[in-house]
């Protein structure tokens, strides 16, 4: 049995039960910056270098797919100086890993409704995407104007067009139907969903997806979310008997 050890006198990770499938609500860049009488700008770029150091210590320990929420639809609603900040962090993001794709072996992917970005950062969007392509290592998945309500609403839509044209028989409907008209289609769904920030809800996130996901939540903020804590959470989650609604 393949063991990656943690500090002594500690639990360790069991790499043979490792959560093939990990999700992140990023919760808690504002108060983090609060709390250091710093503008919520700051915690953001915060919570975006934990962001990469997170996705370099789940490769690194073998965890195939990490999805995270990044902004959802209901973010517009936030000031327009806090809005813009987000997205000019993900321009110098993008802008860096087009360099480091290649390096890293980082499969990069957005979910969610990208029509009303800029065309610069749509631009960057699809070369990212274009780039990961020639990779095969861990899918990380950055769920961008995204909502689990819009997505299941994408979906039912599309499929609702087929049958009307007589693409699809509606007898014919099924789980797997659905799922492949997602934006998650051909990833399995999170094993492990962590929110930290205190928050206990999902708040619209991967509706369908985390039918059987287990949920952590945490009032660590997640600029405070260390790779040691990671580690920590990923042992209580192997020490957990996942039944999927079976004895």
């Amino acid at each position: 049995m393949k063991k990656l050890f943690a500090k002594k006198n500690r639990a360790c990770i069991d790499k043979d039960k490792l959560p093939r499938h990990i999700a992140i609500i990023m919760d808690g860049n504002g108060r983090w910056a609060k709390k250091r009488g710093l503008a919520r700008s700051a915690g953001h770029y915060a919570g975006s270098e934990r962001f990469r150091s997170a996705a370099k210590y789940l490769q690194k320990l073998g965890v195939e797919h990490f999805t995270v929420y990044a902004f959802s639809t209901e973010n517009w609603k936030r000031p327009k100086e806090e809005v813009d900040g987000i997205f000019s962090l993900l321009e110098k993001y993008l802008y860096e890993a087009i360099n480091d794709l290649k390096d890293d072996n980082i499969v990069l992917s957005f979910w969610g409704d990208i029509s009303p970005l800029s065309p610069k950062l749509i631009e960057l969007i699809e070369e990212t995407n274009e780039l990961s392509k020639k990779n095969n290592g861990m899918h990380v998945n950055i769920c961008l104007n995204y909502g689990g309500r819009a997505e299941i609403t994408r979906a039912v839509k599309s499929i609702a067009n087929d049958c009307a044209a007589g693409v699809l028989n509606p007898d014919d409907i099924s789980d797997e139907v659905i799922e492949n008209r997602l934006y998650s289609k051909n990833t399995p769904p999170p094993d492990l969903l962590i929110r930290p920030g205190g928050e206990t809800r999902i708040s619209n996130f991967l509706l369908w997806q985390l039918a059987y996901s287990e949920m952590v939540f945490t009032d660590t903020l997640w600029p405070d979310l260390t790779d040691d804590k990671l580690e920590e959470i990923i042992i209580s989650f192997q020490q957990r008997n996942r039944r999927f609604g079976g004895l």
